[in-house]
């Protein structure tokens, strides 16, 4: 029985039709670029201090002097979440004695920001931190507003997988597409932290899940070749591009609400795509769905110009395989086989560590030194050489060793920021963007190592359970760059550690490397150490190990 690639070789590698869907689903990754990080300027945090009411009596001398100093980054600066109290203020300019001459600050009694804060606007017009107060007692919603917007992704992570392998690739997309977008324009409208804080989690549930439906029909869609250059180049480039214009918005749009406006018309370009771009042919023979998909074949064979076979899908190869896909697929099958479980196991604490380091870096880029847009587009930009590196890695070398070059780089330059001078700061930053480079090519590599290693049944599945699990990373991520407030390299020798574990975790994977994707999880490569046993009592697998005893015998190493 021939494989669905040999089936559709006849339309070729690179015609009109495999460009029209690469171009097309790439350019629909553009917005996830733009709403993953755009926290980090919604959220932005200005510096504040406590704000003094003008009705005060107070003179000029003491208004100057009712903020107490604490050391910040070795040196003296006004305080964010305390004052000294104003009614003892005002007693003592009334009675005509000066601070620091006839008073000491020091032994004066010291209160909150009971007036609110004053913000400086050099950086942000507007953000739901300074419309919202989130700071001092309430700076902990800053960091819960990035981690809701991951609990989002990660509940769009487990429901994408499956609503996509039971109703198709295509129809997900769309929606996913129209509730990232949606959401976001009511988000616009929120009138305090928590209304903006609920619709977060809606477009984290909307972003995650175009994103795998797009990447599942791309990699099932185009051909070996066209595949790892479509989920490098193509998926993980577009996605950069937004990043990289997220920064230019926010330069020039400083106000919060206006920013996510700008950010959110492009999701209604979308919309007529719906008529260009198809369903999964792969998809549609795993349901049994044959005619529809013969005819998505001809009108691509039609579009690249190249002659139709009289039989594409051959009657009796279809029989063999309706009684195989009519089988119901779920989440527990990805645990059904002792290969298929420990392939399971070793993807999802790879994808969670890998988001740490990559969600931690880019939320960090504020706290970086200099000019956070600049830092923040730098962090974006690094992004296309990482992964046009890992393309022509995975081009040209094995998988899982270019994978762990990959971690091995990103987990020890961050370990080694620790042992750079204070006084360096560019060498800092030049080794924190290599760290993000390592990491990026290794979070490019591991989509399309997992989408090889799943097969066709329980693929769109299997990566969106890993997607899911990575977010779990991506959720604890804040908190990894909040610790930057207590010790500004304990962040970086965390994230460098578990990356650099992950690095030694890739080297037990199979490899996947100019093998033909699965079909069915019988065809699954086997770990290395481990012997493939059938499911007991399961004709079909039994008749599929007799009829393709090459697949079960071949391993990795």
């Amino acid at each position: 029985m021939r494989d669905y690639e040999e089936v559709t070789a006849f339309l070729g590698e690179w015609g009109r039709f495999q460009r029209l869907v690469f171009f097309l689903l790439s350019a629909s990754i553009v917005p996830n670029g733009f709403n993953g990080l755009s926290i980090v300027f919604l959220a932005g945090t200005p510096e504040h201090r406590c704000a003094v009411p003008r009705g005060a009596n107070l003179s000029g001398e003491w208004r100057n002097a009712s903020i107490p100093l604490e050391l910040r980054a070795g040196r003296p600066v006004p305080s964010r979440c305390r004052r000294y109290r104003l009614a003892l203020l005002a007693n003592l300019s009334a009675l005509g004695l000066r601070p620091g001459w006839d008073v000491e600050l020091g032994s004066l009694e010291q209160e909150p920001c009971l007036d609110g804060w004053e913000y400086s606007r050099d950086v942000y017009s507007s953000t739901i931190v300074t419309e919202w107060n989130l700071v001092c007692d309430n700076d902990w919603k800053g960091p819960l507003s990035t981690s809701l917007f991951f609990v989002g992704v990660l509940i769009g992570s487990f429901a994408s997988g499956q609503l996509s392998d039971k109703f198709g690739r295509k129809k997900v997309l769309f929606a996913t597409l129209a509730m990232q977008t949606g959401f976001s324009f009511i988000q616009i409208f929120s009138t305090n932290w928590e209304m903006f804080s609920v619709f977060f989690v809606l477009v984290g549930m909307g972003q995650i899940s175009n994103y795998v439906a797009a990447f599942v029909l791309g990699t099932e869609i185009l051909g070996k070749s066209v595949r790892v250059l479509f989920c490098t180049l193509g998926v993980c480039i577009f996605y950069a591009l937004g990043y990289m214009l997220l920064p230019l918005f926010a330069y020039f749009i400083r106000d919060w609400r206006m920013l996510l406006l700008a950010l959110t018309v492009p999701g209604l370009l979308f919309i007529p795509l719906w008529w260009v771009i198809p369903e999964s042919p792969r998809w549609l023979i795993s349901q049994g769905r044959f005619q529809e998909a013969e005819e998505i074949i001809r009108k691509a064979a039609k579009t690249n110009g190249v002659p139709v076979p009289d039989v594409i899908l051959d009657p009796s190869e279809l029989q063999d395989l309706n009684s195989q896909k009519q089988q119901s697929y779920t989440i527990l099958d990805l645990v059904r086989t002792r290969n298929i479980l420990t392939i399971t196991i070793m993807s999802v604490l790879l994808w969670m560590i890998i988001s740490v380091g990559y969600f931690g870096l880019s939320l960090d880029t504020p706290n970086l030194h200099g000019d956070v847009y600049m830092n923040c587009f730098l962090s974006a930009v690094i992004e296309v050489p990482a992964y046009t590196i890992s393309w022509l890695l995975l081009r040209n070398l094995p998988r899982r060793y270019s994978m762990a070059a990959a971690l091995f780089l990103g987990g020890c330059v961050l370990l080694f920021i620790q042992l750079v001078p204070s006084h360096l700061r560019a060498l800092s930053i030049f080794l924190v963007m290599l760290g993000k480079f390592g990491i990026t090519s290794a979070f490019s590599m591991v989509y399309v190592y997992t989408a090889e290693l799943y097969p066709t049944v329980v693929r769109n599945m299997g990566v969106g359970a890993s997607s899911m699990a990575s977010r779990l990373g991506s959720i604890l991520s804040p908190y990894f760059v909040y610790l930057g407030a207590y010790d500004r390299f304990l962040p970086y020798i965390l994230m460098g550690s578990l990356t650099v574990l992950s690095g030694i975790l890739t080297l037990f994977l199979p490899e996947s490397y100019g093998m033909p994707l699965p079909d069915t999880i019988e065809q699954m490569l086997l770990v290395k150490g481990f012997e493939y046993r059938p499911a007991s009592g399961s004709p079909r697998e039994s008749k599929e190990e007799e009829e393709n005893p090459e697949i079960f015998k071949s391993t990795a190493f």
